[in-house]
């Protein structure tokens, strides 16, 4: 039996609507993440087609629709919410209370016209990337499993349904915070900053403390997003979760070559979210929860104003902070020194001119920190190859300057950057596979393969393969909604 506690549901009706997932016609168990489920004190057993398509509810649960705001591409939407989501409810396991809502479950009162349903490739595409982001340790949502429906939704054209189990610390999201204070519902906003502090930073004093600890937050997720070459693709308010995880895996994607500008999302036409532009868009994000916060930091307005302002541009020095860690790691740096993050970003530099490839360039340079006879392989992925050779005389010249030996910093050096990301062809094959001939063994390897990155798997080592530069140019990543 799934130990339920649901603490949301006990708050008022107006943070959610009670709605029973939509029974689906044949539902098929595809994947149980069995130690999910162990870590959640889920037995696998409950598990079954029937819990995860919706068609049974499972005693203790209280299904629920999420009410919430946001601003999508720069521009507000007083009303969103769970449209094709329902919270079944909450658990509390080893790693502290979790949600458990299943994605593409039917139709809600927030659905705003929508069919409520999933189609396979957004769930599988979901499920790779954000279990590949856990094993990375970077913080996300996680999948719990997920169904085949027996039923076709219409998307592109008419595609095999799906229904995601998606567990995560809680779906609260600055758009939340955002659907009450443009009702100018104080005691809905007091009430959501009490229950923040409490489920997730219950030393935060306040609801300035809980600004605080959400621009943290924020800023440590984005700089990890950066240190491995991700595109969330749709950075929207009611995308960014208070908890600092990773949070609805749409039009996202992994870079190839190592592009600053690059984009995937084919609704982002402008770049808004490119990759980039992350950090500053993440900070205009927190900007817009501040302000939901105003009236409950201090009694004056301006004073609400310079704590707010203080606490918005603090993030600019804990988001560079946190980067700048993440880059002496990537580079095999174990100590500080004036000039780390200029050598860093002269290597990005570089890359970007030369199309290298971001996972294989740092994978590759933790041969040459053990060796410099491995130079010439890790030189022959720029186009001009002295652009690496010159860099490196700097990077081996503050190497130096620390005792450790060169195997011990290629180790730790493999231990940061990983072998095998969520390559967009491979997930676009084990897309294709399942959703054209009902194949998941594509989607099985490579999650296996996923699970353990920062191995090197020589019988998987074509997964680490880069495609080609002319290859990627015009990839695109959709919604899928």
């Amino acid at each position: 039996m799934i130990p339920f506690d649901n603490s949301y549901a006990r708050l008022p009706d107006r943070f959610y609507r009670r709605t029973a997932p939509t029974p689906v016609k044949e539902p098929r168990l595809v994947k149980v993440n069995e130690p999910l489920a162990e870590r959640l004190g889920v037995p696998v057993a409950d598990l079954t087609a029937a819990v995860l398509a919706g068609n049974e509810v499972p005693p203790g649960a209280d299904a629920i629709a999420l009410a919430y705001a946001g601003h999508q591409f720069g521009n507000f939407v007083p009303q969103l919410g769970d449209g094709r989501a329902i919270l079944l409810g909450e658990v509390v396991g080893k790693d502290g209370r979790r949600d458990i809502q299943l994605k593409g479950s039917g139709r809600t009162p927030f659905s705003r016209g929508g069919d409520g349903r999933a189609a396979v490739g957004p769930v599988l595409r979901e499920y790779l990337m954000s279990e590949a982001m856990a094993a990375l340790g970077i913080p996300t949502t996680r999948a719990l499993g997920f169904v085949t429906t027996g039923e076709r939704v219409m998307r592109e054209g008419v595609l095999p349904g799906a229904i995601l189990a998606r567990v995560a610390s809680s779906h609260l999201r600055v758009g939340t915070f955002e659907f009450f204070a443009a009702r100018e519902d104080g005691e809905g906003v007091k009430a959501l900053v009490d229950y923040a502090i409490a489920r997730h930073y219950p030393d935060a004093v306040g609801p300035l403390g809980l600004l605080q600890k959400v621009v943290d937050a924020q800023a440590n997720l984005v700089a990890h997003w950066l240190g491995v070459g991700f595109i969330h693709g749709v950075m929207n308010t009611d995308n960014t979760s208070i908890s600092g995880e990773t949070i609805d895996y749409g039009p996202c994607a992994f870079l190839d070559v190592y592009d600053p500008r690059k984009k995937f999302s084919s609704i982002d036409v402008q770049g808004r979210y490119a990759f980039q532009n992350q950090p500053k868009i993440a900070q205009w994000n927190l900007a817009r929860f501040a302000e939901t916060l105003l009236p409950f930091l201090a009694e004056s307005e301006e004073e609400q104003v310079r704590l707010a302002t203080t606490e918005l541009e603090r993030f600019v020095d804990v988001f560079e902070k946190a980067q700048a860690r993440i880059l002496r790691a990537k580079l095999g740096l174990f100590t500080e020194a004036e000039g780390d993050r200029a050598l860093a970003l002269d290597l990005l530099e570089r890359m970007a001119a030369n199309e290298v490839d971001f996972t294989l360039l740092f994978r590759q340079l933790a041969a040459s920190a053990a060796s410099v006879d491995a130079d010439t392989a890790t030189a022959a992925l720029f186009r001009e190859p002295g652009a690496f050779r010159d860099w490196a005389e700097g990077w081996r010249k503050r190497c130096a300057l620390e005792d450790a030996t060169p195997e011990a910093r290629s180790e730790a050096m493999r231990r940061t950057n990983p072998a095998f990301i969520p390559r967009n062809m491979r997930v676009e094959e084990a897309i294709a596979a399942a959703t054209i001939r009902g194949d998941f063994a594509p989607f099985e390897t490579l999650h296996a393969v996923l699970a353990r990155p920062y191995d090197d798997q020589p019988e998987h080592a074509a997964f680490a393969e880069p495609p080609a530069p002319e290859d990627t140019r015009g990839y695109k990543t959709f919604c899928g909604t």
